[in-house]
């Protein structure tokens, strides 16, 4: 039987690493590779041919005394060291994506150097949709925004966290502007009751109140002017701020609308904001409720002491000496004027010295055309025309919205008297001329303004 100390190969079982003489020094053994790590079980003990090296596969190169738990473990250890590197290398790349991030960052953004978003959190920079930008940015416009990140946002296209912009909502200056008109309106809606029940407001001899026309009848008809008819004035520096003047126009439109607008266009957009005293018909205080609201509004009889009294009393007076001929003509005689009358108006102007400022009104005859006239039913009601229009009667109350024609309102060069002798007023030739040389005036812009003008309603 051989010496076991001497060729006897010892072969480690589970637990028990230790190999070597007898004499408890361990044999020399060959170096070789470092097994990788395994997630697997780790085998207890192995086993080589006859001849072999008899190193066992599960032995470390370590102190004596290691075994399979002493594998386990360092194994466990190179796998915690991997993901700690990892861990670091994503957290150095975090910063320096941070940093990048801080460098390009726009004055005012949130987000700090070294600072790193909450899982979750939303920036100013990193979301494409973020704030103003999203919508009114170019990043958003152009792709930048949503492709580049913080890039698209620089400056100031929209720096700022979700809900922080004012989308939908007025600019300053304009919610300031609504606010303050909306209090003017209330302000004078208030002062003009209080005016009212205190009687702190004036009516003249003729019964006419500026009160009530500067803040009730004048705001009711400004959307006709501005918005419906969208008037066209021209010439009012024809109209002098102070003194008489007799402002002469021709006449149109089946209702005298026409009247209405010349008081407006003066009222508002004169430098002085002068008040026209309109010369009415008969007809109009007639009318139980008409003659009241008439008198108010600055409706005066069209007769030659009344005009006279006005005119010396330094007012601004109109006059439509066509009358009811003028505006209850046909549509197919539109902007072909009427005989101007016996020339009354030219009579009180030589009278009183004021100057006669011819006025042309284009657009009237379009709102409602007349193409009939039931003439047996207008004299039993006592009118003297019944207008039939394509809209009225067949409509009802409908067919008494006018169309919206384009309207021009031209004042024309003041024709001085001054300059006659105060007996001129009674020279039936003179005041023939002139009454004549006003209506041609009159018509001859009419065709002037027809021609220049585009379209009826444009």
């Amino acid at each position: 039987m051989p010496d076991h100390d001497e060729d006897a190969k010892i072969i480690p079982i589970a637990g028990d690493e230790r190999t070597g003489t007898s004499g408890g020094a361990r044999p020399a053994r060959r170096a070789r590779p470092r097994p990788p790590a395994r997630s697997t079980p780790h085998r207890s003990a192995a086993t080589t041919p006859a001849g072999g090296s008899g190193a066992s596969l599960s032995a470390p190169d370590g102190p004596a005394g290691s075994g399979p738990d002493t594998v386990a473990e360092a194994s466990a250890n190179r796998g915690r060291a991997r993901v700690a590197g990892a861990s670091e290398g994503t957290a150095e790349a975090k910063d320096v994506d941070t940093a990048g991030r801080s460098a390009r960052a726009a004055p005012g953004e949130r987000t700090t150097p070294g600072e790193r978003a909450m899982p979750g959190e939303r920036t100013a920079r990193g979301d494409a949709f973020q704030g103003a930008g999203a919508f009114g940015g170019a990043g958003a416009a152009g792709g930048a925004g949503a492709a580049g990140g913080a890039d698209a946002f620089d400056g100031t296209e929209g720096v700022g966290t979700v809900g922080e912009g004012d989308e939908g909502k007025p600019s300053g200056p304009q919610s300031a502007t609504a606010g303050n008109d909306l209090e003017a309106a209330l302000a004078g809606a208030l002062a003009f009751l209080r005016r009212r029940i205190t009687g702190d407001y004036a009516v003249d001899e003729h019964g006419f109140d500026a009160d009530l026309t500067e803040h009730v009848i004048a705001p009711l008809l400004r959307p006709l002017y501005r918005d419906y008819f969208r008037v066209e004035t021209r010439g009012l520096e024809n109209i002098p701020d102070t003194g008489g003047a007799l402002v002469v126009a021709n006449h149109s439109g089946t209702l005298p609308m026409d009247a209405l607008m010349m008081a407006m266009a003066i009222l508002d957009h004169h430098p002085a904001h002068r008040n026209l005293r309109m010369l009415a018909a008969d007809l109009v205080f007639a009318v139980p409720f008409l003659a009241p609201f008439a008198r108010k509004i600055g409706n005066t009889l069209a007769c030659q002491p009344d005009a006279e009294r006005l005119l010396r009393a330094g007012h601004l007076v109109g006059v439509w000496p066509e009358g009811f001929k003028g505006v209850g003509k046909p549509f197919s005689e539109r902007y072909t004027l009427q005989r101007f009358g016996r020339g009354g108006f030219v009579s009180a102007a030589l009278r009183t010295g004021v100057p006669i400022i011819p006025c042309t009104v284009v657009g009237a005859e379009e709102i409602y055309p007349m193409i009939g006239n039931a003439k047996t039913l207008a004299r039993l009601l006592g009118l003297p025309y019944l207008p039939i229009t394509p809209t009225f009667p067949w409509l009802g109350l409908l067919g008494l919205i006018p169309l919206p024609s384009k309207w021009i309102i031209e004042f024309g060069e003041p024709v001085p008297t001054d300059s006659y002798p105060a007996e001129a007023a009674d020279d039936p030739m003179l005041v023939f001329e002139l009454n004549d040389s006003i209506r041609e005036t009159i018509q001859h812009t009419l065709y002037s303004l027809l021609m220049q003008r585009r379209s009826v309603f444009f």
